[in-house]
């Protein structure tokens, strides 16, 4: 019994470990923005403006949202950074 929670405990560690590692604000560094912003930019029409500014967030941020559309809500630093009229400034 004693051997069964202690395999279960640390299995729901590492979960947690995985979890707070994966994504996030500051989970990239400068060299890795170049290769998360080129999958981010692989589906869209304005490859070059998107590749611009995704760069510029991530450097700020160290972080770029899964997938190549939405889920910003993964680095609020990315998703909260604003254009003068209010717009978002990070793709």
């Amino acid at each position: 019994m004693a051997q069964t929670s202690s395999l279960l405990l640390l299995v729901a560690f590492m979960l947690v470990i995985d979890v707070s590692l994966a994504g996030g604000e500051g989970s990239l560094t400068k060299a890795e923005c170049p290769k998360a912003c080129d999958y981010r930019c692989s589906n869209t029409q304005y490859r070059n403006a998107c590749l611009d500014f995704c760069n510029l967030c991530c450097e700020k941020c160290l972080c770029v949202p899964s997938g190549t559309y939405g889920h910003k809500e993964e680095c609020p630093c990315y998703n909260n950074w604003k254009t003068k009229k209010g717009g978002p400034k990070c793709p």
